[in-house]
């Protein structure tokens, strides 16, 4: 027997869903299309990976076999998908979208981010911030997930918990003292007073409103951005947090139109060293130091934009 209160909770998720399916133009054709939402579903997946097995759709989006089936064939006579043997089992296919699927999607693909763009270009920075947040926290609580990091802008009192969480990880992890957490307090303090949003942008790794990483795109001079402050809360190691952050700063740059980005750091460093090896950044010097308490190696790492 359903409670009054289950009863109306029923009633609000259900409610929301109708104004959500509305809102952004679910009901019908897809963007007015000839496809179905199901079908432009089955496409965008396509359109967006190679490779993919028709179990493979089926176990992801929930699709009856059958109707899948019938979907698949439709794409087949029209020339938008095409079917390779899989390397491991050749009697097992493959899919993926021809040339002339790509060219038939692409179109719905940006109008889909041009109505959603619009959407959100009506809301401020913060309340973008918490639509995107909520609509993790909806997802997670439904799925029966953990809360999904999002990346955003900086907003007030996340310096703080940057400065504390970095401190918190160095000390902890290497040992170092008060100085280190000062220069990074100096350095949050600098960003906040004189940053231009153009040219340079904190990344904040949110986690159900919990900062657990960073990452600052600043303007080095000369036309060179620099990378500053990546560090990365030890719940999230080994998911690929940093490497994200790194990327992010880096197609920020790129986009804001500098030639090329530097950065400091330290060889003790390995986890971060090995993203930005890997990432395109080449050693340029190292140099001994003694700061924060210890002995150290500090390195300074270059990446130019017209040779990655």
């Amino acid at each position: 027997m359903i409670s009054d209160e289950l009863d109306g909770q029923i009633a609000a998720v259900r409610g929301f869903n109708r104004f959500y399916t509305r809102a952004i133009g679910l009901l019908g054709r897809y963007l007015g299309g000839s496809w179905s939402l199901t079908e432009a579903r089955v496409l965008y997946e396509l359109f967006t990976r190679d490779g993919l097995a028709a179990s493979d759709l089926c176990e992801e989006l929930g699709l009856d076999p059958g109707y899948l089936s019938r979907i698949l064939r439709r794409f087949d006579a029209e020339g938008l998908i095409s079917r390779s043997p899989a390397p491991e089992d050749a009697r097992r296919s493959l899919l993926s979208i021809t040339a002339a699927g790509r060219a038939a999607f692409s179109p719905y693909d940006e109008a889909s981010r041009a109505e959603v763009g619009t959407m959100l270009a009506r809301l401020g920075p913060g309340d973008r911030d918490r639509l995107v947040a909520a609509m993790a926290t909806v997802r997670d609580l439904v799925a029966g997930e953990g809360p999904e990091v999002v990346v955003r802008r900086h907003r007030p009192g996340d310096m703080g918990e940057i400065i504390a969480g970095q401190a918190r990880i160095y000390a902890g992890e290497y040992g170092w003292n008060d100085e280190f957490e000062a220069l990074v307090a100096e350095i949050a303090a600098a960003f906040l007073k004189a940053n231009d949003p153009a040219r340079e942008r904190a990344f904040i790794a949110d986690r159900a409103g919990e900062v657990v990483g960073s990452v600052f795109c600043v303007d080095g001079g000369g036309g060179i951005a620099k990378l500053r402050m990546l560090y990365v809360d030890a719940s999230q190691r080994g998911t690929g947090l940093g490497r994200r952050l790194v990327r992010d700063c880096i197609a920020f740059a790129k986009a804001a139109g500098y030639a090329g980005m530097t950065l400091w750091t330290n060889d003790c460093l390995a986890a971060a060293r090995r993203i930005y090896v890997d990432e395109g950044f080449v050693l340029a010097a190292e140099e001994k130091h003694h700061s924060f308490g210890v002995d150290l190696v500090g390195q300074n790492w270059t990446l130019d934009f017209g040779r990655d």
